[in-house]
């Protein structure tokens, strides 16, 4: 994507008003093009050191479920036996190693050399954190406690890493740097795309790969506009997906989501009902049914693993049963098992999410590196290079050309006038929608216009 940061422009240069009239007809990108070129030119000079620090962020995130594996070996693995021993004696071993939590849920081991984690609730955690307890399902052995941090069960260094990543570790007020990378990583990228794709329309094989022939700014723009072009679908989708965890764009994603029903349904919890009828079953009861009997029975419903069995949130309410496999292909069915009958009493599989519901999840879940697992978290990585190569080249190439005295303005001020109003309306309305919409786009572009107009008159003034 070709980037007017790495263009060379006159400062003061302005169009005159009056040589080309303004009333005439012309093909509208033929006066479109100045403005998307002076758009990419301020947000690549002055959005790009937070696009770089989200980049690189990111690709530290891609590689923390691998840095995760790692760093806690001991506690995640245990070694191979025949036989595992009963669910209920591992969540007691786990119970004996912290007697002041209370069990919340517990995710069997999924495959041979794996533990199990048995989730609690403990005093003094923070929102959404949990205590992990991992068990060896052979010995019932406890391998370590652990805080476990979201639905994804981060662990310290990973949580660590999401959050630089999310916020720089700086709590609410640190989401707006994320905030605004997001917001205006859809509009560099597209932007940088139509300039590169119109800048070769007669030589397209050159579009998608770089020039080998050329040196200097020449050849910097060439792999600059190649790698934004096999880029631009995946910053797009990074663009969409990381602004539902946003601040102010996210509740609005949210709003828009509920007015069209595209919300994740949730399984019913209504069973049980006789079960606070149920002699001994007073309110704050333990559940007749105990945890083997559940996973046996989500096994009979054939729910294969990963799987997080949920406590019943409530005397007479059920036990909840997810699977937790986010790769693909995906199986995140859940069923709501009847804590005093051990029946299903209810069914959610996601094949029957609304489209909607499952494009979110997939897209939030390929944002995390979980989708598709270690080939995702490639592509993740990949993906962040490319915009950090991005973002490189782009300051490079306005290092080379920019003009003696400061920073230059972007070429053609004023071309605005020129548009026709079948153009200029729709695009001005599309301004203001996606301003409101993303409130941190909104205040960042009103604020390149107030420094372009004061640069402007003062290169007048010159």
């Amino acid at each position: 994507m070709t980037s007017s940061v790495g263009m060379s422009s006159t400062p003061g240069a302005t169009d005159v008003p009056g040589t080309a009239s303004p009333r005439t007809r012309r093909p509208a990108w033929t006066d479109l093009r100045p403005l998307v070129v002076r758009l990419h030119f301020y947000a690549g000079l002055l959005v790009a050191p937070f696009l770089l620090v989200a980049a690189l962020t990111g690709f530290l995130y891609a590689a923390s479920l691998q840095i995760e594996k790692i760093v806690y070996a001991h506690e995640l693995t245990a070694p191979a036996g025949r036989t595992p021993l009963p669910l209920s004696q591992q969540v007691t071993a786990a119970q004996a190693a912290q007697p002041r939590g209370k069990v919340s849920a517990v995710q069997p081991a999924a495959e041979a050399g794996l533990t199990t984690r048995v989730l609690f609730d403990a005093p003094g955690l923070p929102a959404g954190t949990r205590l992990a307890v991992f068990v060896d399902p052979y010995t019932a052995g406890v391998r370590g406690t652990l805080e476990s941090y979201g639905s994804s069960g981060a662990l310290p260094v990973r949580a660590w890493i999401s959050g630089l990543h999310r916020h720089l570790n700086l709590g609410e007020p640190g989401r707006v740097y994320s905030e605004l990378a997001a917001s205006w990583l859809w509009v560099v990228a597209l932007g940088g795309l139509l300039l590169w794709l119109a800048r070769r329309r007669s030589h397209r094989r050159l579009a998608v790969v770089p020039e080998r022939r050329t040196i200097g700014s020449r050849r910097i723009l060439s792999w600059h506009g190649s790698i934004g072009v096999w880029t631009v679908l995946g910053l797009l989708a990074l663009s969409a997906t990381g602004l539902t965890w946003s601040t102010y764009a996210g509740a609005n994603v949210g709003t828009v989501r509920a007015a069209l029903g595209w919300q994740t349904p949730k399984i019913s919890a209504a069973s049980g009902e006789h079960a606070a009828h149920h002699p001994g079953n007073h309110p704050g009861s333990a559940p007749v049914i105990g945890v083997d009997h559940v996973a046996e029975t989500a096994k009979r419903a054939q729910m294969p693993g990963p799987l997080e069995i949920a406590w019943p949130a409530a005397a007479g309410a059920p036990y909840l049963v997810s699977q937790i496999d986010k790769q693909w292909p995906v199986h995140l069915d859940q069923i709501a098992v009847d804590s005093v009958t051990g029946q299903v009493s209810a069914r959610l599989p996601f094949a029957d999410y609304p489209l909607a519901a499952k494009l979110t999840r997939w897209g939030i879940d390929a944002h995390m590196g979980l989708l598709f697992g270690l080939p995702g978290q490639i592509m993740l990585m990949a993906l962040a290079a490319g915009l950090v190569t991005l973002i490189v080249l782009g300051y490079r190439m306005w290092w080379r050309r920019r003009p003696r005295g400061g920073l230059p303005l972007p070429p053609a001020r004023g071309r605005w006038r020129r548009l026709h109003w079948t153009t200029l309306a729709p695009l001005a309305l599309l301004t203001v929608i996606a301003g409101v919409f993303l409130p941190l786009l909104g205040i960042s572009l009103a604020a390149f216009l107030i420094i372009d107009v004061l640069r402007g008159r003062r290169a007048r003034a010159v």
